[in-house]
């Protein structure tokens, strides 16, 4: 099978670890942008033969670039390209053109590229206030819900994305949830909203913990040696005295966690829990 071949001439070293979630550890950034790329497609195939669509949540940062491979041979042909619908897990509330904007970043480096459907693709309003935004993004994705491009988790009535792309900070953010930061605490929404990110630009929209962890499957891609600590807080069993990073908090609650980490991002791990 083309995935196993590739995780195979990858070296790239699998674990589990209580409920952090799968890991895959690879040597080289073009290993783990092949691995990505295939489990993407995966993903896109499986969810295209059960529900008919492909629901997918974006982040920004360098996720977008590392998604790369799939507007090459043979992903740009092989995958349901019509079948997908595009939202993002966090956005910059600035207009769509401007460089700090997480739509214009996947649009340049990854829609563009592909055949994808227009209509199928949902950014926010960038012309209203973050909170506006924030209620608009959430309303369109309850829309969607109802008619079921998006699947509805079980056990409440959150969306389920088919799966749900992050990155992560050296600070352990993941999407626009920042540590210590109020918005961890949004239970009742969907999408919540920032005005005062500890990140330039200051006012962005973000998908809650709750719809993070109501997803089918969730990616964490993390590269560099500036994040190996972060990573290490994140994954590792660190004890209570330590403090809980967003990123630690993903945990999906009856989806599939997998954690894409490049060499130098995941050296602090305890190497315990890997096995070849």
């Amino acid at each position: 099978m083309h995935v196993e071949a590739q995780r195979i001439r990858a070296m790239a070293f699998f674990g589990a670890h209580k409920d952090t979630g799968e890991k895959r550890i690879h040597e080289s950034l073009d290993e783990l942008r092949t691995d990505l790329a295939d489990y993407i497609a995966q993903l896109s195939e499986m969810s295209v033969k059960e529900r008919g669509v492909f629901a997918i949540a974006l982040s920004g940062g360098s996720l977008i670039g590392l998604m790369g491979k799939l507007c090459e041979a043979p992903y740009n042909k092989t995958v349901d390209w019509a079948k997908w619908y595009i939202f993002w897990a966090d956005e910059r509330v600035v207009g769509k053109s401007h460089a700090d904007s997480n739509y214009k970043l996947a649009k340049d480096g990854l829609l563009s590229k592909v055949p994808i459907v227009p209509s199928h693709v949902h950014s926010i309003n960038d012309s209203v206030s973050a909170e506006q935004a924030a209620n608009d993004y959430e309303f369109v994705i309850r829309q969607l819900v109802r008619t079921r491009v998006i699947n509805v988790s079980e056990i409440n009535d959150c969306p389920k994305f088919d799966l749900i792309l992050l990155g992560m900070g050296p600070d352990g953010h993941v999407a626009s949830l920042f540590p210590n930061h109020p918005v961890l605490d949004e239970n009742n929404e969907w999408v919540t909203f920032l005005t005062d990110s500890p990140k330039p630009p200051p006012e962005r929209i973000t998908f809650t913990l709750p719809v993070i962890n109501s997803a089918s499957n969730v990616a964490v891609v993390v590269t560099g040696g500036s994040k190996s600590e972060a990573v290490h807080l994140a994954i590792d069993d660190v004890g209570p005295a330590c403090p809980s990073l967003p990123a630690r908090m993903v945990r999906p609650t009856k989806g599939k966690l997998v954690w894409f980490l490049e060499k130098a991002a995941s050296s602090k791990l305890d190497s315990a829990q890997f096995s070849e």
